[in-house]
């Protein structure tokens, strides 16, 4: 039986095809533009987009189990809504949706809001489900690591509550263990959430202590400037999606996003060996770039 994964050309999706195929899975990726694809040996590769419904209805034949992810857009809500309508009329039951933690929470922003409205439809139209719900991802700071190296400064505006962060390899792997856990069991099994987090929950304030170590120079946070992130963001995103940005930002600041008793335990024994850590990324990066 087949495996599908959509957005499997971005940075988890890429992640979940590599290590379902590690593990002998029969994968399925489904891409905008197959001519970006690069799995491995054996992986098939089918064109698609989650709004167009034939493409979809196309992907899904065959298909035993889903791994739905897609990406923050305005429509996001809509494109989960047609992926999950279309794998039930295939007879797809059993699931792996990636959501976002908190997503009950942090109720005003747009797409933490669309992600629990499709947590709900998951459980409504009776899908076999296992909802990850991830924290932040420490790969989203390769985006500012020239800010970090070149003038010393950690610039996103996180706050002093703390983020449970995550390496998005990791985010991949746990996801493709629950998708071979529930492709390979016979037995219904209830829907399940987890939440994906880090070893330690960082502030602002630490994150920059982490980078001053590291590169044995001082590093310093840049502030809760949650209006100066947004207009940073409209220099290469659309507005709608800065401000969607900003609002999360503003919820680090009031919320943070804090693990629960057990969590990274619980990942821990999932994987078999210790969750990465914001050192690590920091390391990685120092190493890659040669710099001192």
């Amino acid at each position: 039986m087949t495996i599908l994964v959509t957005g499997a050309n971005g940075t988890v999706g890429h992640q979940v095809v590599e290590q379902l195929s590690k593990r002998g899975a029969d994968v399925r990726a489904l891409v905008r533009d197959p001519a970006k694809a690069k799995f491995p040996d054996g992986v098939a590769v089918v064109q698609g987009d989650l709004l167009d419904v034939d493409s979809v209805r196309n992907a899904m034949e065959g298909v035993s189990t889903l791994f739905l992810l897609n990406a923050v857009a305005p429509d996001e809500f809509t494109q989960a809504l047609i992926t999950l309508n279309v794998a039930r009329a295939a007879g797809v039951t059993k699931l792996v949706y990636l959501s976002v933690i908190h997503s009950d929470l942090y109720v005003n922003v747009p797409h933490f809001a669309g992600k629990f409205g499709v947590e709900r439809m998951i459980e409504q139209m009776g899908f076999e489900a296992t909802i990850l719900r991830p924290a932040y991802f420490i790969n989203n700071d390769l985006t500012i690591t020239n800010v970090v190296l070149g003038h010393g400064v950690y610039p996103m505006p996180v706050g002093s509550k703390g983020l449970a962060m995550i390496d998005s390899r990791d985010i991949g792997e746990i996801a493709a263990i629950e998708l071979i856990r529930r492709e390979t069991n016979s037995a219904s099994l209830p829907i399940d959430r987890i939440n994906l987090v880090g070893p330690e929950t960082l502030t602002g304030a630490g994150i920059a202590a982490i980078w001053s170590d590291v590169l044995g120079r001082q590093v310093v946070y840049g502030g809760d400037d949650t209006a100066g992130f947004e207009q940073n963001l409209r220099a290469f995103m659309p507005p709608w999606m800065a401000f969607d940005m900003r609002l999360m930002s503003e919820r680090f600041l009031i919320d943070g996003m804090l693990p629960e008793a057990g969590d990274a335990e619980r990942l821990t024994t999932l994987l078999g060996r210790p969750l990465r850590s914001y050192r690590d990324f920091a390391n990685e990066i120092v190493a890659a770039a040669g710099t001192i």
